[in-house]
């Protein structure tokens, strides 16, 4: 601005913004100092003058708008649309783009060539406002800075401070092992990431190369919550620092690679089972936090009430046979079933577990994990494990007749059997064990119980209040009125803990499917599922969503979040 600050100087004299003596004043400051670099740095120095009146005066000047850049959250997408080499070569930010107008902030209003030359560099319109140069710079090192500004940007958004000591690697990989200085804010960043993710309660990390931005999303409670995007360019570093603690190969970049990160974040220890994807975009990393705090719940915890706590329990005392938990894929099955090890678990058992991956390590349960590539499959596992005496057995899934056979060969001499299968309600699993070769009768004598689960949003205890559900919402639970004026209804109004979503934690909905005589026998001639769900329904089985309408009585979850989990439930 020192070309034109004698222009200036006449703009704020004529506005009677400074004086005679000030800009006397100014001169001689000037003189002496040349960093100031002209006569109105001098002036705003001296306190006679502040830059953000000098901006105001020339705005109006040249009939342009002011804004404070301080005050924008400018969108990746703008930011993108102007390379850093051309903002920083022309002192200006982009600050909204509509349709083909881009909108540009800059200090020197008087120097015309710059928006001529951006609409040629840029291949759109470009209009211009004015911000102090101050605002300008700070702006520029914000969204065109470093790693290093990328870093604080993102810390600065996400809330998150990371204190020395706070989070420290596990399993020989030091947390600056083979890393240089230049390395040091993409080290900080991932750290913030993880760390910000456990503090939020979030089961799982989502790092998504997409076409102009790299997304982060958390999922807390079942559901994805996106948060501030690292910038695009600082992909490739973020994505070879996650597989570098994960033991991946950071030169392959074409197929699929499976790694694990054991970490220690505070006072917790955890593993992180980390997957890496080639995509259209660049490679997409989703990391699973297993907390091992979870490991240590009880079963009310899980969600049962006491009548149906009481059945469970019976029935993981057995001394045979085979109890599946059924569901779709993060229902809590695997929980579930490490509660039910636990609760069992004592000196005089011996416990043996076959699982694909292996999830998390029990204290004093023998745990093998499946590796297909050496010939180590469910089924040879199996066969191994029985020739080591077990008590209880627990398999990750049933996936094959080979593996289904084993399993009930197993329970029929002897040993209780553990297991899961994907299936929606719980007597259509005996269907999925028929359809892949099991025999009915070895169904029949074999299964004692079937638990079909899912989980819902528990209601935030902080912000919970009264709630009186719509009429919709009554019809579809089929409540009567009487039962609708005795109910504690209740929703989350939305508060800091839980994030404003008004639910913290999850718990479970159950439908226990006990296997009796009667259902033997239907087993046994084949009767379809549709015809084993009445049956069971007429002996006292509990729906899902009948148990989830129980939990939205006793002001546990909430109508919405119980109709929209069991919608394939219209019994």
């Amino acid at each position: 601005m020192a070309a034109n600050d004698e222009y200036v100087i006449e703009i704020l004299r004529d506005l009677g913004l400074v004086s005679h003596d000030q800009i006397e004043a100014g001169r001689a400051l000037a003189a002496k100092d040349a960093k100031l670099k002209g006569v109105v740095p001098a002036l705003i120095k001296l306190g006679h003058v502040t830059e953000m009146k000098v901006t105001q005066a020339l705005a109006n000047q040249f009939g342009m708008d002011v804004i404070t850049l301080a005050d924008q959250k400018i969108a990746d997408e703008v930011i993108q649309s102007v390379p850093r080499h051309v903002a920083r070569r022309y002192k200006i930010v982009p600050v909204f783009k509509v349709d083909n107008t881009l909108t540009v902030a800059l200090a020197n209003p008087m120097d015309v060539d710059t928006l001529d030359s951006l609409r040629y560099i840029l291949k759109c319109n470009v209009e211009g406002m004015v911000a102090t140069e101050t605002d300008i710079d700070k702006a520029l090192a914000h969204y065109y800075g470093g790693a290093e500004e990328s870093v604080q940007r993102m810390l600065g958004e996400i809330g998150q401070e990371i204190t020395e000591g706070e989070i420290s690697l596990r399993g020989g990989l030091e947390e600056g092992a083979g890393a240089t200085e230049a390395d040091a804010p993409i080290i900080k960043l991932v750290t913030a990431m993880i760390v910000n993710a456990v503090k939020m309660r979030a089961s799982d990390i989502h790092v998504e190369p997409l076409e102009r931005k790299l997304r982060v999303r958390y999922r807390i409670d079942g559901y994805l919550h996106e948060i501030e995007n690292p910038p695009k360019r600082l992909q490739p570093s973020i994505i070879s620092r996650l597989k570098i603690m994960s033991n991946m190969s950071i030169a392959e970049k074409r197929i699929a690679q499976d790694g694990r990160i054991k970490i220690r974040v505070g006072e917790k220890d955890l593993d992180l089972r980390v997957s890496d994807i080639p995509t259209a975009h660049g490679e997409s990393i989703v990391m699973r936090i297993l907390d091992k705090s979870s490991l240590q719940l009880g079963l009310p915890q899980l969600g049962f009430f006491s009548d149906d706590q009481a059945t469970f329990e019976q029935l993981i005392k057995l001394p045979d046979g085979i109890l599946l938990v059924t569901g779709p894929t993060g229902s809590g099955k695997t929980t579930t079933l490490y509660a039910c090890l636990n609760f069992i678990n004592r000196p005089d058992k011996k416990l043996i577990t076959v699982e694909d991956p292996v999830e998390y390590v029990l204290a004093g349960v023998n745990q093998v994990e499946v590796k297909e590539e050496v010939g180590l499959t469910f089924a040879a596992a199996l066969r191994s494990m029985l020739r080591q005496a077990p008590n209880v057995i627990l398999i990750g899934e049933i996936r094959d007749m080979e593996t289904a056979e084993i399993a009930i060969n197993a329970s029929l001499t002897g040993h209780l059997v553990f297991s899961t299968l994907h299936t929606n309600d719980a007597p259509s699993a005996i269907t999925r064990l028929i359809d892949i070769g099991v025999k009915p009768f070895l169904c029949a004598s074999s299964i004692r119980a079937i638990m079909a689960q899912r989980l819902v949003r528990r209601i935030c205890s902080r912000c919970k209040e009264p709630y009186a559900p719509t009429d919709a919402e009554l019809r579809f639970m089929g409540l009567t009125d009487a039962q609708a004026a005795s109910a504690q209804f209740s929703r989350g109004r939305g508060c800091n803990e839980c994030s404003q979503t008004g639910f913290r934690g999850r718990c479970g909905i159950y439908e226990i499917f006990v296997i009796n005589d009667k259902i033997r026998e239907m087993i046994y001639k084949r009767e379809p599922a549709n015809f084993l769900r009445k049956a069971a329904r007429e002996l006292g089985m509990r729906t899902l969503r009948e148990d989830g309408i129980r939990k939205v009585l006793a002001g546990v979850s909430t109508p919405e979040e119980v109709i929209t989990t069991t919608v394939m439930d219209l019994d």
